[in-house]
């Protein structure tokens, strides 16, 4: 088969970038393809041959290779504006050379349209012409495609290294006015190696994950940690804004199939992707990626359509209400707003969906910290406290939408790094958000016992979850308290009638962990976990004995789950050098008595009239 010459068939549209730079008045607005897909040639081409221009607006999302119109000796020929602040670009929006316009991704288009954002000339990457003289953007449509419908002139360099990527992301060549013909290797993004605080925040993220999700996520070191997670998962879709080479492996593993998308099913649908050539090469014409422009990957209600839609995003702070900034460092421009809101807004709609806002505790080495009693002075709120659901750190993951302040400052200080935990406690304590007689711990002396989570099988089939007890957990546990019919209470606290404020509440959630454990069994619930159960032993340090007690809600009753509870509390009280268990029953709790009387170790009884004093050995089995 005779190669297509598109050069020969289109050859008066063909220019150098000189010459096309000529199309180029003063006082235009110039559009600079995203990415990885930045036009490098053509923008190197800018800069050599401006001699004639004066006070060009350009305006871009995110380029990731030079900018050299930012330079001081080009300001009076170049004013830059760019709706995400790259590195590249990042000191020169400090310094007041560039300009950063925070908006939804979602909403640039509508602006690019209305001509409240004009484009008199758009600079863009494209492969070459197929026979039907459709170009592809390749790894970015984004908001190029937005930008190149509304731009009086459309200068595009033809760059046979670009991917070819399916869906809605061709031009017809009839639709580009200048064609430059410039082969350069394409732009490629370091792919992070994750730590161990990353590690730990991709593996709490990577539990909220059901099967069958369809996620969003995008680059950098947390998506990275995130997929070493995600590769026992089944049947995973993608409908996100951006990916890297994360991606590779997950489809490789079968973890990712889309097979059971609500929208776009058998395909990952992006708008853009930056990542190594290895990753270029993969989605080259393979029809499992397609590529879409914002306006559509974007758009609330299309997130929203995907079932468990599943929004990955980012923080660089939280206030202990729940305000989430992710574009500035106080008064200084980091990033953008991206797609951020449009994600979070879309999957809180999704039927079973779930929004994070994913972060490192800490910053600069572990100085700083993420959560804070307020944002920085001169820091943007990005997400809402209205907006915000999950937040999860390398300690854990706090529920936060439809949360009291005084709930939500709580969760948020229990997923904070131990030191700055007491600072946060007392901060939010002068300001009222919880209440002044809450235990102040001494959090960076204790250490949360993660190696004893468990999740079990009850004897009906039934998958529970068992962990220590944290602070958080005062609300869950009072509530499964007063849930307790009046035997429950009679066979637990002697009494048929109890109230349980939170002042006793808080004694039982706030705990050494070393003298003082309580495992409770959590389930799945509408607002995060429900406790159904609790072990708790009180160790007396001098003798090594310890009293041990059990409840356990009347509907999770007669499933077996005080006999396991036992057995387990018991395999940890052991190998933390607890000699003796001991405990009182009353005379009426036959199957309580039974537990232990099963429990496997020699068991003393001994019967007062009204209660059995129980008690025994557990560092020596009954043989």
């Amino acid at each position: 088969m005779t190669e297509f010459d598109w050069k020969a068939k289109y050859k008066d549209k063909i220019k150098t970038a000189g010459a096309a730079m000529k199309l180029i008045k003063s006082g235009q607005s110039i559009f600079i393809g995203t990415g990885c897909g930045q036009p490098q040639h053509l923008v190197r081409a800018l800069v050599e041959h401006s001699d004639h221009i004066y006070d060009a607006h350009i305006v871009h999302l995110l380029t990731m290779g030079e900018a050299p119109y930012v330079q001081e000796k080009f300001r009076e020929k170049f004013k830059m504006n760019s709706f995400f602040v790259a590195e590249n670009v990042r000191d020169a929006v400090e310094k007041g050379f560039g300009d950063y316009t925070p908006i939804f991704l979602s909403e640039i288009p509508v602006e690019f349209e209305t001509g409240r954002i004009p484009v008199d000339v758009a600079l863009i990457s494209v492969t070459p012409p197929d026979v039907n003289g459709l170009c592809s953007l390749g790894v970015s449509v984004d908001i190029v495609q937005a930008a190149a419908a509304n731009a009086r002139y459309v200068i595009a360099q033809v760059n046979s290294h670009m991917p070819r990527t399916h869906g809605n992301s061709f031009l017809h060549v009839n639709t580009i006015d200048v064609l430059v013909p410039y082969d350069e290797p394409m732009i490629e993004i370091p792919i992070p190696e994750p730590d161990d605080v990353l590690r730990r925040i991709g593996q709490n993220v990577a539990r909220l994950v059901e099967d069958g999700s369809t996620i969003e996520c995008g680059i950098g070191r947390i998506p990275q940690a995130l997929a070493e997670y995600l590769v026992d998962k089944k049947n995973l879709g993608v409908h996100t804004e951006m990916f890297s080479d994360w991606i590779i492996g997950l489809i490789d593993c079968g973890a990712i199939t889309c097979s059971k998308k609500s929208l776009n099913r058998g395909k990952i649908v992006a708008s853009f992707c930056m990542g190594s050539q290895k990753l270029y090469d993969y989605i080259n014409n393979n029809p499992f990626f397609e590529f879409y422009p914002t306006e559509y990957v974007n758009d609330v209600n299309i997130v929203a359509q995907h079932d468990k839609m599943v929004a990955i995003n980012v923080g660089l702070e939280i206030d202990l209400t729940g305000q989430v900034c992710a574009d500035s460092l106080g008064y200084k421009f980091y990033s953008g707003i991206g797609g951020q809101v449009d994600f979070i807004r879309g999957a809180a709609k999704s039927r079973g969906g779930k929004a994070i806002i994913a972060m490192p505790s800490t910053a600069k080495d572990d100085q700083v910290s993420r959560i804070v009693p307020h944002l920085t002075e001169g820091a943007g709120v990005v997400t809402t406290r209205g907006d915000v659901h999950y937040v999860a750190t390398e300690y854990g993951v706090a529920y936060l939408h439809g949360k009291s302040i005084r709930q939500r400052a709580m969760d948020l200080i229990n997923i904070a790094h131990p030191k700055f935990r007491k600072g946060l406690l007392q901060a939010a304590k002068a300001r009222n958000f919880i209440y002044q007689d809450q235990i102040e711990l001494s959090w960076e002396q204790l250490d949360y016992p993660e190696e004893i989570e468990h999740y079990a099988t009850l004897r009906d089939g039934t998958e529970i979850f068992f962990r220590p007890i944290k602070p958080v957990d005062e609300a869950a546990l009072s509530e499964m308290l007063y849930s307790l019919s009046e035997q429950s209470l009679h066979t637990r606290y002697m009494t048929r009638t109890m109230a349980f404020p939170h002042k006793d509440v808080q004694q039982l959630t706030n705990i050494d962990y070393k003298h003082n454990l309580a495992i409770v069994g959590v389930v799945p619930g509408p607002g995060g976990e429900d406790i159904v159960a609790i072990a708790q032993y009180y160790l007396d340090p001098k003798t090594q004995a310890a009293e041990v007690a059990f409840l356990v809600q009347d509907e999770w009753q007669a499933k077996g789950m005080g006999t396991f509870l036992l057995d387990y509390l018991t395999q940890v009280a052991r190998q933390r050098g607890v000699k003796k268990f001991f405990a009182k029953v009353l005379s009426d709790n036959k199957p309580m008595l039974a537990v232990f009387q099963n429990s496997g170790y020699k068991v003393n009884v001994e019967f007062d009239g009204d209660v059995y004093n129980v008690s025994y050995d557990i560092t020596v089995k009954d043989q």
